[in-house]
């Protein structure tokens, strides 16, 4: 990760410099359409609710929450609609890969206590979200901007074989905040943006003919629902 900011911060250091030449691309933003590309890096959460069932391989109640996630990347494409002056109506189809993993431990167990079970969930998804744009008035070379949205979601990499599976499709809603920069070229803007599934994501067992091992299952009945996050750091190119 941070060899990828390195050489981000090395790519753009000669056209950060365009900032400071008087106004870049004056009449860009008055396109009615046009089009851009993605590139970032994303964060995914769960929030986790417990079954309260007793479950476990020993007949316990198990707590679960995630315990670590690991960083992910994304790639999109970007279609932009002014609509006026200060907001634009925006397609952002991505693609993101990344990682969680969740924890488990005896109901009532401290959290000083190892953790008596672990799963890792690894998901592609394509989310398709829709933004409004509302934008600032440009100072120089720069603009700042709020979006807000909704959209679907894809996940294209699901692994049955694993203890916990997520459902294919998903729905959500997204807020976020960037900066337009204006160079000699291109607008860099980066971006971020939380959001948040309203979907239960879990797949329970009696869905999931395929987890036929009953000492495994705990996994999912131990859950009575999953709800997904994801933060995520963007650059647009546009």
């Amino acid at each position: 990760m941070k060899k990828i900011l390195l050489l981000f911060c090395l790519l753009t250091l000669v056209p950060f410099q365009t900032l400071l030449k008087g106004q870049n691309l004056l009449y860009v933003d008055e396109r009615p359409l046009h089009f851009g590309f993605s590139l970032g890096m994303n964060l995914m959460d769960l929030t986790v609710n417990p079954s309260m069932l007793p479950c476990g391989p020993n007949g316990e109640v198990l707590q679960a929450r995630v315990s670590s996630m690991l960083p992910g990347f994304s790639v999109g494409v970007i279609g932009d609609v002014r609509l006026n002056r200060y907001f634009n109506l925006r397609l952002h189809p991505t693609f993101h890969f990344g990682q969680r993993t969740i924890s488990y431990k005896p109901d009532g167990a401290d959290k000083k206590d190892p953790i008596a079970y672990k799963t890792d969930i690894v998901s592609m998804p394509i989310t398709v979200p829709v933004y409004v744009k509302f934008n600032a008035d440009r100072e120089w070379n720069g603009r700042p901007y709020l979006l807000a949205g909704a959209g679907v979601s894809f996940d294209v990499g699901r692994d049955k074989e694993r203890y916990v599976l997520t459902k294919f499709f998903d729905y959500f809603i997204e807020f976020g905040v960037g900066c337009e920069l204006y160079f000699s070229f291109f607008k860099l803007s980066p971006e971020l943006k939380f959001s948040i599934g309203l979907n239960n994501a879990l797949v329970p067992v009696d869905q999931r003919p395929e987890l036929r091992d009953e000492t495994v299952q705990f996994y999912t009945n131990a859950l009575s629902r999953l709800g997904t996050r994801m933060l995520t750091l963007s650059f647009n190119f546009e």
